[in-house]
């Protein structure tokens, strides 16, 4: 969502980054749910990833509502609606978590989340294994299914596949239903997720196809790296920064 609204023109400069495409009418973020849905995608995450109360201010609530109104114009009861919460500080900067003091800020998004009906929450991009366990507890506290995808960075320098497998283990025993790994550069994922497979629970993933220390991953060679992420064991496929519809289109034609 975030990288397609900066090619269709959208202002996502800080703090506000994706939440900006919600402050005037959201046109442009139905349009894109629109064209997911028409190309095959069955998982959408609502664009919830920057409506926090310290990005946004007191408008966060109105936001995040609205968020999750424009994912449903186009979501289908047929589809998964997933609520996206990410990190309170920098998802490249474990360093600035906050900590136990994020809870709060994690408790009243996944609290309006779920009051508006989301399937599923998904704890997003998170570097710091200390701030996703509290953002699933405070998630499983809704009673609503409950995912954790965890970064590495683009670079995979933020954390080592066998650290990632240490805090989904810690994740799921706090009741997080699946575990993914996602905004790791597309060539650099298949490791996590082999770190990943075997923990008894949902495997997923989805990488980085940006221009990050090296040329942009195409649709054709995301979808071909998407397929040995499947052959180790990943359940659960989607795309993330530097992709677009047609990424999802060639996922569609190659693993389906």
């Amino acid at each position: 969502m975030g990288s397609e609204l900066t090619a269709r023109g959208v202002d996502t400069s800080l703090p506000l980054w994706s939440a900006q495409a919600l402050v005037a009418d959201g046109t442009t973020v139905a349009a894109i749910h629109h064209e997911y849905v028409t190309l095959g995608c069955t998982h959408h995450r609502t664009n919830t990833f920057r409506t926090r109360r310290g990005n946004v201010g007191e408008e966060w609530a109105e936001l995040a509502r609205r968020a999750v109104k424009l994912a449903k114009l186009s979501v289908t009861d047929k589809h998964t609606l997933l609520g996206s919460l990410g990190p309170v500080e920098d998802c490249y900067r474990p360093d600035r978590s906050p900590g136990e003091e994020s809870r709060v800020s994690h408790r009243e998004l996944a609290s309006l989340l779920v009051a508006e009906g989301v399937d599923v929450l998904l704890c997003e991009a998170f570097p710091s294994p200390l701030e996703a366990l509290i953002a699933v507890e405070e998630c499983v506290r809704t009673d609503r299914e409950t995912w954790v995808a965890f970064t590495a960075g683009p670079d995979g320098d933020l954390m080592t596949p066998k650290a990632m497998r240490e805090a989904a283990r810690d994740c799921i025993r706090a009741g997080a239903d699946a575990v993914l790994v996602n905004c790791v550069s597309a060539e650099k994922t298949l490791p996590y997720v082999d770190a990943l497979a075997g923990l008894g629970v949902l495997v997923g993933a989805y990488g980085n196809a940006a221009a990050w220390n090296g040329p942009k991953v195409g649709a054709e060679r995301y979808a071909e790296l998407a397929a040995t992420w499947m052959e180790a064991g990943a359940e659960i496929i989607g795309a993330c920064c530097g992709t677009g519809p047609e990424y999802v289109d060639a996922l569609r034609r190659r693993l389906l």
